[in-house]
C-alpha cells in the first residue's frame, strides 16, 4: 500500500468518514499507523472515536489506545463495558499504564485501576508511589532477567517466551536469586555466542544502573551520553525492579525541551497543547511574568529620570538610546541561551563559572569592539563629524556589551546554584536587567567624556 501523510490520511478519512463508508475505513486505518490513528481519533467528536474505535483490530487497538491523549481516552471508557476496559488495559505497559492513571480523573482511573487483575493493580500502584520526577516514576517493570547458569541456548528460549509480555528484550540483564543486578547482555551477543556457553562467560558485569529515585531527566541524558537502549533501575540494595527505555527516556527530553522553550519566553509550563488551552488559561500563564518584567521597567524610568539633565544639556544622546539597550539585550541573551544549553545538556557546571566569565568576557571585548567600531564610524560621519560624541556611544556600546555577555553567562548558573530552573534567565528576564544596565552605563560613560553633562 502507498505511505500515506498524516494531511492525506486524514483528508481521505474525512471523505469517507462523511461518505459513510466504513467499509474503506476499516481497511484503510488497519494499513495505518498507530500512532496517527490516534491523532486522528483526537480530531474526531465522541460518536465518531467510539465508532472508528471499535474498528480497529485487537492487536491494533491497545497501541493507539496507548497513544491517544487523556481526554480521549475517558470519552472512550465512558463508552465501553467494564470487560471491554479490561481488555484495553491488558493491552497496556505497566509504565503506561501508571502514566495513563496520572493524566485521568480519578473516578475514571479507579474504573480503570478495578479491571486490572490484583498483581497487575499492585504493580502499578507501586510505580505510582514513586516521585514524578524520578527514574521509578518512568521505570517499566515487563524486563527480561537471566541467570548466569544459564547456557546461551536457554537464555534464547527464555526471551521466545517472554518476548510478547516484555517491553524490551534487546538488552537483557542478568540477576542473582534474589534479584540482585549482576550483568548485562545484549541479543546479538547472545547470537554470536556458542549454544553452551554460560552467561557468566559473556555477560558484561560492569553494569551501569540508577536508583528507584534518581531524576528522570539526569537518567534521561545518560541515554543520549552512552548510547543506551535501555538502563537498569536498583533499589537501595542493588535489587533489579524495573528499567527505562530509551521511548521513555526520548518523552522526558521532549517534555524538558518544551518546559525550558516556556519558561525562557517568559511563560508558565503546562502539558496541554496550545489549542487545546483556554485565553483565560493562557492569560494566567502569561500575565504574573508580564506584570513583574512590567514593573521592572520601573528601574529604567528612575535611571531616565536621574540623568535627564544629561539629555536635556545634549538631546542627541537620546537617539542613542534604543540602539546601546537593544543591542546590550541581544548580546545578553545570546550569551545566556548557549549557558542554559550548555547547563541542559551537562557541559557546563558550576565550578566552570570561572572559565565561563573569562570566555564571556574575551568574547564580549571582541564582539563590542567590532560593534562599537562600526557604529563610531556611523555616529561619525551622520552627526557633523563629532568625534567626541562617535568615541561616547562607541565606548558606552563597548561597555554594555561586555557587561552583557558577562550578565548572560553568569546569572543561568547561579540560578541553577540555587536550584532555580536555569531557563529563567533567558531573554526577557536577561534583556530587562540588561537595559537598566545599560542606560546607567551609557550615561554615565557621556557625562565623564562630555564636562558639560555633568551635574
Amino acid at each position: 500500500m502507498t505511505f500515506l501523510s498524516y494531511e492525506e490520511l486524514r483528508r481521505k478519512l474525512l471523505t469517507l468518514l462523511h461518505e459513510k463508508n466504513y467499509r474503506e475505513i476499516a481497511l484503510l486505518i488497519r494499513d495505518t499507523n498507530e500512532v496517527d490513528i490516534a491523532e486522528f481519533l483526537g480530531e474526531c467528536d465522541e460518536k465518531e472515536r467510539a465508532l472508528l474505535f471499535r474498528m480497529l483490530p485487537k492487536d491494533m487497538a491497545a497501541e493507539v489506545f496507548a497513544n491517544l491523549d487523556a481526554e480521549d481516552v475517558e470519552t472512550l471508557i465512558h463508552d465501553y463495558s467494564d470487560k471491554e476496559v479490561a481488555e484495553l488495559v491488558d493491552g497496556l505497559y505497566n509504565d503506561d499504564l501508571a502514566d495513563l492513571m496520572e493524566e485521568l480523573p480519578a473516578s475514571v482511573a479507579r474504573r480503570v485501576l478495578a479491571a486490572t487483575d490484583p498483581e497487575r493493580r499492585k504493580l502499578v500502584n507501586k510505580l505510582l508511589a514513586y516521585p514524578e520526577d524520578s527514574a521509578g516514576a518512568m521505570m517499566t517493570t515487563e524486563f527480561v532477567h537471566l541467570r548466569q547458569k544459564m547456557t546461551v541456548i536457554e537464555a534464547l528460549t527464555r526471551l521466545r517466551k517472554v518476548s510478547t509480555r516484555t517491553e524490551m528484550i534487546y538488552t537483557c540483564f542478568v540477576t542473582s536469586e534474589s534479584r540482585i543486578l549482576e550483568g548485562v547482555i545484549t541479543v546479538r551477543e547472545l547470537l554470536q555466542a556458542r549454544d553452551e556457553s554460560t552467561l557468566a562467560e559473556i555477560m558484561e558485569t560492569n553494569v551501569l544502573s540508577v536508583t528507584t529515585q534518581a531524576d528522570k531527566e539526569q537518567v534521561a541524558r545518560m541515554f543520549d551520553r552512552y548510547d543506551l537502549l535501555a538502563i537498569p533501575v536498583v533499589d537501595s540494595e542493588n535489587r533489579l525492579v524495573g528499567i527505562v527505555t530509551v521511548d521513555d527516556a526520548v518523552d522526558v527530553l521532549i517534555e524538558e525541551s518544551t518546559e525550558d522553550v516556556t519558561i525562557m519566553a517568559a511563560v508558565r509550563p503546562t502539558e496541554k497543547p496550545y489549542l487545546e488551552t483556554t485565553v483565560w488559561d493562557n492569560c494566567k500563564r502569561r500575565v504574573v511574568w508580564l506584570l513583574l518584567l512590567m514593573f521592572s521597567g520601573i528601574i529604567n524610568g528612575s535611571i531616565l529620570e536621574r540623568f535627564e539633565h544629561a539629555f536635556v544639556a545634549l538631546p542627541i544622546l537620546v537617539t542613542f538610546m534604543p540602539m546601546v539597550t537593544d543591542t546590550g539585550g541581544n548580546a545578553g541573551s545570546q550569551s545566556s541561551t548557549l549557558l542554559i544549553r550548555g547547563i541542559a545538556l551537562g557541559e557546563i557546571r558550576l565550578r566552570n563559572l570561572g572559565q565561563v566569565l573569562l570566555k564571556e568576557l574575551g568574547i564580549g571585548l571582541s564582539v563590542g569592539s567590532i560593534l562599537a567600531l562600526a557604529n563610531g564610524l556611523r555616529v561619525y560621519l551622520m552627526n557633523g563629524h563629532d568625534l567626541l560624541l562617535a568615541a561616547t556611544v562607541s565606548a558606552a556600546l563597548l561597555a554594555v556589551v561586555v557587561a552583557a555577555n558577562l550578565i548572560g553567562g553568569m546569572l543561568p548558573l547561579i540560578a541553577k546554584s540555587l536550584k532555580l530552573d536555569p531557563a529563567i534567565m533567558a531573554s526577557p528576564l536577561i534583556t530587562t536587567i540588561v537595559d537598566a544596565l545599560g542606560l546607567v552605563l551609557y550615561f554615565e560613560i557621556a557625562s565623564a567624556l562630555m564636562p558639560g553633562l555633568r551635574l
